[in-house]
């Protein structure tokens, strides 16, 4: 029988994880992201981002991809392709880095964890899997050993003041003594082989956790079980999407992408110019020259909430960029966003004007994070 087109056709095309029938059961509004049938809220946006900042909460983000890197080549691939200094890192560390393309933009931006000198796992966008393998492969000259396990695995991304109390009775590594960035590979809820990494996308402070999908619902069972007694919750991208940005976290095809270039994403500290890499010769001529333009992160000094693609103007009304990323920020009670502009108005304290509803609203660029 010919399926219908339209949003049942779509719906019937988009992947889905492997507690797709647990969200729905909870109530969970499922919406298409990155082609995945994922859970953007359970209650509301604003309690989802208050039990995180507060309490605890527990994110499926088994959408995102995961590619292990392996055998005596590994290093050098992962050096060729990505603009941090992968060779700086030590087994059970974590490192934030990204691809950058042969145009002086962005590929995607990924975490690189060292298992081993000979075994790595990057970890990267949901929405660019079949990009960055691509991409990866195209560069892999030497022999080194690469596999996709990103269908295979679930990620939950347990975050908040409170998490490591909440998940401690699930396992005997001393979750409290993690630091940031690292993790280790160890039985987890009775489960074996865990990777339990102190890292998240919410600067509320809580771990990730990699493991087969055959686990995944006893294993999400257990966490909702254990953090009960901690106010936790299940929480949707809605929230995880306010909470990385009063962190002024990017967010791959909002505030970088294939035309931005790292320098001027604000992501210099993770593009090592001393090493070579793809394309590192142009961000070495980009860093001499000097930036024309930079993502700086502002607040609304009038009543009004900035959205993505609102015009960023100066006191004339005159175009000077764009908004990337907006929202009204849950813990500040004001109107927050990240935007590209041109130096001359990259100061903190600079002002400036977002065109919303075709005002011209008071902003002030500010300092990143937005909540310290």
């Amino acid at each position: 029988m010919l399926r219908r087109l339209g949003a049942l056709m779509i719906m019937d095309e988009l992947k889905k994880v492997a507690l797709n029938s647990v969200h729905v059961a909870l109530g969970a509004k499922m919406v298409p992201f990155a082609g995945y049938n994922m859970p953007v809220r359970y209650t509301s946006d604003l309690d989802e981002h208050h039990t995180v900042r507060q309490h605890v909460g527990i994110f499926d983000v088994s959408h995102m991809g995961e590619f292990m890197v392996r055998g005596p080549r590994a290093l050098d691939l992962i050096q060729q392709v990505t603009t941090n200094d992968a060779a700086k890192l030590t087994d059970g560390k974590v490192q934030y880095s990204c691809f950058p393309n042969e145009q002086g933009g962005i590929v995607d931006d990924l975490l690189v964890y060292r298992f081993s000198a000979e075994a790595y796992m990057l970890v990267v966008n949901a929405s660019n899997i079949e990009k960055d393998w691509n991409w990866i492969n195209q560069f892999n000259h030497n022999g080194a050993e690469l596999e996709n396990i990103s269908e295979q695995m679930s990620l939950f991304a347990v975050q908040g003041p409170k998490a490591a109390a909440a998940l401690q009775t699930l396992t005997a590594v001393n979750l409290a003594n993690m630091g940031y960035y690292t993790f280790v590979v160890d039985q987890f809820a009775g489960v074996p082989d865990v990777i339990i990494s102190a890292t998240g996308y919410t600067g509320a402070g809580g771990f990730e956790l990699y493991l087969p999908n055959e686990h995944a619902p006893e294993v999400w069972q257990k966490i909702l079980a254990a953090g009960a007694s901690f106010n936790m919750k299940p929480i949707g991208l809605g929230a995880r999407d306010t909470l990385r940005l009063e962190m002024g976290y990017c967010l791959y095809g909002n505030d970088i992408n294939d035309a931005t270039s790292p320098l001027e994403g604000g992501l210099g500290w993770i593009t090592k110019l001393s090493k070579d890499f793809t394309n590192a010769s142009f961000l070495r001529e980009q860093k001499e020259k000097g930036i024309n333009k930079k993502l700086v992160g502002f607040e609304m000094q009038e009543q009004g909430i900035p959205r993505a693609h609102y015009e960023i103007t100066n006191e004339q009304g005159e175009p000077i960029g764009e908004v990337t990323s907006g929202t009204q920020s849950p813990t500040l009670g004001k109107g927050i966003g990240l935007g590209y502009v041109p130096l001359a108005f990259s100061q903190p304290g600079q002002e400036l004007f977002i065109k919303v509803r075709s005002k011209l609203l008071r902003a002030k660029i500010v300092k990143l994070p937005f909540v310290k």
